[in-house]
C-alpha cells in the first residue's frame, strides 16, 4: 500500500491510503492490518455496494467491523449503526433499485403504528424492543428521506399514501433530476434517547423449591 497526505475536503488530518482494489482509505493513525483486510474484502466486491462502501468509508472513516459481506460502523453521527452489505435486496418501491446502505437511529414508533410503517416502506424497520429505526437503500440521501416520512407518519403529519407519494416526487427530483432538498439533505427531526422498550413480563417464574424425600 501507498500512503499520501490528501486534500479532500473529508479528510482534514488524515492520511489517504490507497489499497489494490483502488480504495483509498482515510486513518489519522493508518491501521495497516484492518486496510490490508479491507482491501481483500472490497476486492471481491462490485457494482453499486461496493460503490457505497467507498462512499461510506470516505465519509465515515474505517468501518469497526468487518466481515466478507458486511462493513460496519458505530456511532457515527448522526447514525447509531450504518452497515453496508455486499449483497444487494431488489425493491421496486418507488421505483426498482437493490437495497444494501443501511442506516440506523434512535427512535420510538408506538406499537400501534406498526402496521402503518409496514405499509409505508418495506426497507424501513423498526425495533421496539431496542428502540431503533432503520432505513435500508442504495444511497444515504433516500435514507434520510426514508427516515423523515417515517416521522412524519408517527407525529401524525402525512398518512401513509401521503408519506409514499411524497417519497416518490423526492426520489425523482434527486435521483432523475439531481435536485435535493431538505428531506434528502438531513434528519429534520431531534434523535431522541432513551427509546428502548423492554416491555413488561406476563410470567413470573418464581424459584421451585424440591422437597426432598425424608430418609428412612
Amino acid at each position: 500500500m501507498n500512503h499520501h497526505e490528501s486534500t479532500n475536503p473529508y479528510s482534514a488530518n488524515h492520511i489517504y491510503w490507497s489499497g489494490a482494489s483502488g480504495a483509498q482509505y482515510p486513518q489519522v493513525r493508518p491501521d495497516n492490518r484492518k486496510m490490508a483486510k479491507l482491501d481483500r474484502i472490497l476486492s471481491s466486491w462490485s457494482g453499486a455496494p461496493k460503490k457505497g462502501a467507498l462512499f461510506a468509508i470516505k465519509k465515515y472513516g474505517l468501518p469497526d467491523e468487518l466481515t466478507r459481506s458486511m462493513l460496519i460502523w458505530h456511532y457515527r453521527r448522526p447514525w447509531k449503526c450504518i452497515v453496508i452489505h455486499r449483497d444487494p435486496v431488489p425493491h421496486n418501491f418507488p421505483m426498482p433499485h437493490p437495497d444494501f446502505f443501511e442506516q440506523t437511529i434512535n427512535y420510538r414508533v408506538p406499537p400501534e403504528l406498526f402496521d402503518e410503517v409496514g405499509k409505508y416502506d418495506g426497507s424501513v424497520r423498526v425495533d421496539r424492543t431496542k428502540g431503533e429505526a432503520s432505513a435500508k437503500c442504495d444511497k444515504e440521501p433516500m435514507n434520510i428521506l426514508a427516515l423523515n416520512l417515517l416521522n412524519d407518519i408517527v407525529v401524525g403529519k402525512r398518512s401513509v399514501e401521503e408519506a409514499r407519494m411524497f417519497y416518490a416526487e423526492q426520489a425523482i427530483q434527486f435521483n432523475v433530476h439531481h435536485k435535493p432538498s431538505p428531506y434528502t439533505s438531513r434528519l429534520l427531526f431531534p434523535i431522541p434517547t432513551d427509546t428502548a422498550d423492554p416491555d413488561k413480563p406476563v410470567v413470573t417464574m418464581e424459584p421451585r423449591i424440591e422437597s426432598s424425600k425424608d430418609e428412612t
